[in-house]
């Protein structure tokens, strides 16, 4: 059979699986499978149910629809689920005898992330409310038309680039007893609140908020214990970091958290701690370990992946874990006592775990360069693993897909760098090809053992691509991740640099008169601070990107205090500092041909900074060109519009095509 390379369409082809959980005895999971609609552009969401053995799976929802967060009551007789069915997220439930999914909420602004009480009578749930409504105002009730009214702003974060603009709502919780139908507002005020978990008894339960004096200058995240009949909060945090994934032990002994205490703000790696409930003390169980606790994996083509945080055995005595090391997401356990042990740890993309308590068995999604991901029952004692899931394989039977060959080099100070170089389709030895350099965002994220739809259709189209993690990335220890903060354009413009020349001195099918570079956000400003200061790159493709820090500090909804924590500077003491790492402060030395790629609707790196660039450009009358697109945010690539995903990735392989050949 003759295979071809993969197309930007073949995105309308392709599923995702992912989030699994797995019933009470351990026999069965459910999972959830999304799909494209190609007719409308529009993403499906269902349910489906595996056993272990994987040879049963079936679907259990259908429509166009999304559904999602679904977990199995305590007996293992319903299935507790959000969908949209009824035009906006509310709690549904299954009966697992069979028979139509029944709504459970009707919430005004719809609910999510429900979570099971030990007994199986009660559902905690979030949900959005305004400070004059009530969590059983219903979402019939028409709101009455109004006139357009000015938008009054006192606060300084009034904009996210998840929703938009910021209203007067914040994220509370409530109960719903499943008996009565009755349900009961756990929270009130100014605040967004996160659930956590039920106590093993179901008198208390976890959640993590900010509920310090200014929320939105100090920027930390506490975890609480809350009585569920006082309403009483119990603080475990200092209000000094970021902590989350409150997590209890069975025995009621234990709470495990995730997070820091911000040693180096938004660059310090997340921990595991664990809260002794009898002794009311906290400690830090991985404060020596110098890894990154959860998937930091980059790509764009897993989204809304469940963070399952610590999954606690039956005896209390430990619990299992993502972890982000090397370019690889793997499963660690840990001990109550401090130890760490791995338990999957490969050359790839952990993206989804969930494990029996009794018996060590799990259910992991994974995905590799030349897998786009699947879930497998793995046994965490002795590692044998069984793949269950096969939603792609039809499709690729007739495509081929490069291979990530892993690479390692020193930059001139002696660090080491790693990465991955993939080969074009087709390839023929002795003959040189176009190469492209890819950079990713964050920049505290990490580029992984994962499938990358991008990178495959640039290789299909002929295209050496080398993708690597620079100082600033996670993967490589906290002096490493933390490097990039107050030198952005530094030493990691150096690193891109290096493997850069890595690339064309080691690997003779390397072009090295073909070279363009690409990458989104904080990759986007490494592409145009690269093209600003080399004229080496033929091509280049800037997405999302940053290319004034001044304007950015006010007009980004991150920006007042992102800039602080990584250019170490501000609007109003550093000026200076702020231009000199701007791109746009060099735009008179741009030669390379640009393409500028951006959203309408991105509050993370504003459209304004791509369209300051693309007039500079013009006004020098610089090769480039400026595409727009409509309603889309900063999440562009990973989940936002297929048919623009698929027109961004052409228009990044037109224009190397045009200038690369």
């Amino acid at each position: 059979m003759t295979k071809r390379g993969i197309v930007a369409e073949d995105l309308y082809e392709l599923k995702s699986v992912k989030n699994p959980v797995l019933s009470p005895d351990g026999s069965r999971f459910i999972f959830i499978e999304t799909e494209i609609d190609k007719e409308k552009h529009e993403y499906n969401s269902h349910l489906f149910v595996a056993d272990v053995e994987g040879k049963h799976v079936s679907q259990w929802t259908f429509g166009d629809v999304k559904d999602g967060s679904a977990s199995w009551s305590p007996d293992g007789k319903s299935i507790l689920f959000t969908s949209n069915r009824s035009g906006k997220s509310q709690l549904h439930m299954l009966n697992t005898d069979g028979g139509e999914a029944k709504q459970l909420t009707y919430c005004k602004h719809g609910a999510r992330n429900p979570i099971w009480s030990p007994d199986g009578t009660k559902i905690l749930f979030e949900t959005s409310l305004s400070p004059e409504e009530n969590v059983t105002d219903k979402e019939e009730q028409k709101e009455k038309d109004k006139l357009l009214e000015p938008m009054v702003v006192e606060r300084v974060r009034y904009k996210s680039d998840a929703v938009g603009f910021l209203d007067d709502k914040n994220q509370h919780l409530a109960i719903l007893t499943l008996a009565t139908g009755e349900i009961e507002q756990l929270t009130e005020g100014d605040r967004d609140y996160t659930a956590g978990f039920w106590s093993p008894d179901g008198e208390k339960i976890s959640l993590s908020v900010d509920l310090s004096d200014e929320p939105d200058y100090n920027l930390t995240n506490d975890v609480y214990i809350m009585s569920v009949k006082t309403k009483e909060l119990t603080k475990l945090t200092k209000s000094n970091g970021s902590f989350g994934n409150p997590t209890w032990s069975p025995d009621g002994g234990y709470i495990a958290l995730i997070g820091h205490e911000k040693e180096y703000e938004g660059a310090t790696l997340s921990k595991l701690w664990l809260y002794n409930v009898q002794l009311a003390e906290l400690t830090c169980l991985t404060a020596e370990w110098d890894v990154q606790i959860g998937d930091v994996a980059i790509g764009d083509f897993h989204s809304g992946n469940t963070n399952p945080g610590a999954i606690w055995t039956s005896d209390s005595k430990g619990f299992y874990f993502l972890m982000s090391d090397l370019g690889n997401t793997g499963v660690y356990y840990g001990s109550v006592e401090g130890e760490m042990y791995p338990a999957l740890l490969e050359n790839q993309h952990v993206y989804g775990l969930a494990v029996d308590p009794n018996t060590h068995k799990a259910i992991v999604g994974i995905s590799t360069p030349t897998h786009p991901g699947d879930l497998f029952s793995v046994d965490l004692t002795n590692g044998d693993i069984k793949q269950i899931t096969f939603v792609n394989d039809e499709f690729l039977t007739g495509i081929e897909l490069a291979k990530a060959e892993a690479i390692t080099f020193k930059a001139p100070d002696g660090w080491d760098i790693h990465g991955w170089i993939m080969k074009p389709f087709g390839f023929v030895e002795g003959k040189k090809y176009p190469t492209i350099i890819e950079v990713h965002g964050g920049p505290h994220a990490m580029y992984a053992n994962t499938y990358f739809h991008e990178f495959q259709t640039l290789t299909a189209q002929g295209y050496v691509v080398v993708f690597t993690n620079p100082r600033g990335s996670h993967g490589y220890g906290q002096t490493f991740v933390d490097a990039v903060r107050g030198d952005y354009g530094g030493k990691d413009y150096i690193d891109v640099m290096t493997a850069t020349e890595y690339a064309v001195k080691t690997f003779d099918f390397v072009d090295e008169t073909k070279l363009g570079i690409t990458g989104g956000s904080y990759g986007g400003f490494m592409t145009n601070w690269a093209v600003s200061h080399t004229n080496i790159f033929k091509a280049a493709v800037t997405q999302r990107s940053i290319s004034n820090w001044l304007s950015f500090y006010g007009v980004s909804d991150i920006g007042y205090f992102f800039t602080d924590w990584e250019m170490k500077g501000d609007l109003i003491n550093n000026t200076e500092k702020l231009w000199k790492h701007s791109p746009i402060a060099y735009v008179d030395k741009i030669e390379t041909p640009l393409l500028i790629l951006h959203g309408e609707k991105d509050y993370r790196c504003p459209i304004e900074q791509a369209e300051q660039l693309f007039v500079a450009l013009k006004m020098q009358k610089k090769p480039t060109k400026f595409v727009r697109f409509p309603e889309s945010n900063h999440e562009l690539s990973r989940s936002g519009n297929p048919k623009l995903r698929i027109d961004r990735i052409n228009h990044i392989k037109g224009w190397f095509v045009e200038y690369l050949g």
